[in-house]
C-alpha cells in the first residue's frame, strides 16, 4: 500500500468516534441501568482517533522523514493546516461569547481569561489538569495529538536505525511522565502533571502506547500486498475487542468519587493497551477485507460526516450544543403539549421524549458541522496547504 493511498472507511471511522463520544458526553439518567453503564464507559472513540493518527502520520511520512528545515516546515505546514485553524477560530468564538454572556463556566472558576486564552490557543493548556477543561474542554485531547505530531519526525528517524524503539521510546516516553508526575505532584502549580490519573488519561507521555499501536498497524499495511479479502475475520474480531474491554470497563466498581471504570488501574491498563491492539485489529480488517462495515463507513455520507468530524468532535459540548440543547428541550414541550391537545396519545406515549431531543441534538450538530467543514474548514485547509506558510521565499 502506498503512503498517499486513500482510506474512505477509516475517513468514516473518525465520524463515528465523534458520535460514540457525543453519546458517552450526553448519557442520560433515565437510560436502562446497562445501557447507562455501557455508555459511561464509552472511552475507546477517542483511542480510536488516537491510534489513527499514530497509523495515518506513519504512513503517510515514514518513509519520506528527514531531519532538514525544508522538510519540517512542509510537515508542519500541514498540520496546521489540518488541526489548527478551525480550533482557532472556534476558540476565539467560545471565549467572545463567554465574555458577552458573562459566561465563567468555560474559565474552570480560573480568573484570568486571558491567560487562558493564550493556554487554549496554544494547546499548552492540556499540560495542566486544573485548565484542561477550559475553553473547548474537549479541545484538551489535542495536546496530546500535537505532542505527537512534534514527536513523530523523531520516531520514525530512531526506528529507520532500529525496531527496537517500537519498544523502548513508549518505554522512555511513559518514564519520562512518570518522572515528571513524582516530581510535581506535590507542587501547586495549576496541576502540572499533579497525578498518575492525569498521567494516563490526559497526557501524551502517559497514551503514547496508543499511537505506537497505530505506527505498528502502519508498518504491516506498508509491506502488505493490494489484496483485499472478502472474509472479515480481523474486521470483527477488532469489533469483539473493543466490545471486551467495554464489558471489563463496566464490571469495576464505580462511585460519586470513582465515577469512570477508566480512574482505576485495571481501567487505564485496558484503556490505554488492551484497547489500542483491538482498535489497530478492527483498522486492519477496514484495510484489508469487505465487509458491511467497511461499506458504510466508506459510503459518500460516511466520509462526510468523518471528514466534518473533527469540527463536530469540538462542537458537541459548549455554548453551541447548549443552545441547540435548550432549543431542541423548547420545541419538544411544544410539540408535546400540541399532541396532547389534539389527543394523538398514542405517538406522545410511544415516541421517547429523551430520544427525540437527543437525535435530534446529534443531528443538528452534525449539519452545522458539515456546513462549517464545507464552508470554512476544507477551504482554509487547502489555502494554507497550497500557499507559502512557513516555507523559505525564493
Amino acid at each position: 500500500m502506498t503512503a498517499k493511498q486513500y482510506i474512505p472507511s477509516l475517513t468514516g471511522v473518525r465520524g463515528l468516534a465523534s458520535i460514540l463520544i457525543f453519546f458517552h458526553h450526553f448519557n442520560q439518567e433515565d437510560f436502562p441501568p446497562l445501557l447507562f453503564r455501557v455508555l459511561n464507559e464509552f472511552h475507546f472513540p477517542l483511542s480510536m482517533f488516537f491510534v489513527l493518527s499514530g497509523f495515518l502520520i506513519c504512513l503517510r511520512y515514514y518513509d519520506n522523514v528527514e531531519l532538514s528545515s525544508k522538510w519540517m516546515r512542509k510537515y508542519l505546514k500541514n498540520r496546521i493546516a489540518r488541526v489548527y485553524p478551525i480550533y482557532l477560530i472556534l476558540t476565539i468564538v467560545v471565549f467572545l461569547f463567554a465574555w458577552i454572556a458573562n459566561d465563567t463556566s468555560i474559565y474552570n472558576e480560573k480568573n484570568s481569561p486571558l491567560t487562558l486564552f493564550i493556554m487554549n490557543i496554544t494547546f499548552l493548556r492540556g499540560f495542566f489538569d486544573d485548565m484542561k477543561f477550559t475553553g473547548i474542554a474537549q479541545g484538551w485531547s489535542l495536546t496530546v495529538e500535537e505532542c505527537f505530531y512534534f514527536s513523530a519526525p523523531i520516531f520514525f528517524i530512531l526506528i529507520k536505525r532500529s525496531k527496537i524503539y517500537f519498544l523502548v521510546a513508549p518505554l522512555v516516553i511513559t518514564a519520562l511522565g512518570v518522572s515528571l508526575v513524582l516530581i510535581f505532584r506535590n507542587v501547586d502549580f495549576y496541576g502540572f502533571f499533579n497525578s498518575f490519573k492525569f498521567l494516563f488519561i490526559s497526557t501524551f507521555l502517559g497514551r503514547t502506547f496508543e499511537f505506537f499501536a497505530g505506527m505498528v498497524l502502519a508498518m504491516i499495511i506498508r509491506k502488505a500486498d493490494d489484496s483485499v479479502s472478502n472474509f472479515s475475520l480481523y474486521t470483527w474480531l477488532g469489533i469483539i475487542g473493543i466490545a471486551c474491554t467495554n464489558l471489563i470497563m463496566i464490571n469495576q466498581p464505580i462511585s460519586k468519587e470513582v465515577p469512570f471504570a477508566l480512574y482505576q488501574p485495571i481501567g487505564i491498563f485496558t484503556n490505554n493497551i488492551l484497547l489500542p491492539i483491538a482498535i489497530a485489529t478492527f483498522f486492519y480488517g477496514l484495510i484489508k477485507e469487505n465487509s458491511v462495515v467497511k461499506s458504510i463507513l466508506g459510503s459518500k455520507t460516511g466520509e462526510l460526516v468523518g471528514k466534518s468530524s473533527y469540527i463536530l468532535y469540538l462542537i458537541h459540548l459548549g455554548f453551541i450544543s447548549r443552545l441547540t440543547s435548550d432549543w431542541l428541550h423548547s420545541t419538544a414541550d411544544i410539540f408535546y403539549a400540541w399532541l396532547d391537545r389534539n389527543e394523538y396519545w398514542w405517538l406522545s406515549e410511544h415516541l421517547n421524549y429523551t430520544a427525540l431531543v437527543l437525535f435530534s441534538h446529534l443531528l443538528i450538530l452534525t449539519l452545522i458541522s458539515i456546513i462549517l467543514y464545507k464552508f470554512i474548514e476544507e477551504p482554509i485547509n487547502l489555502y494554507i496547504r497550497k500557499s507559502n506558510f512557513l516555507e523559505k521565499k525564493n
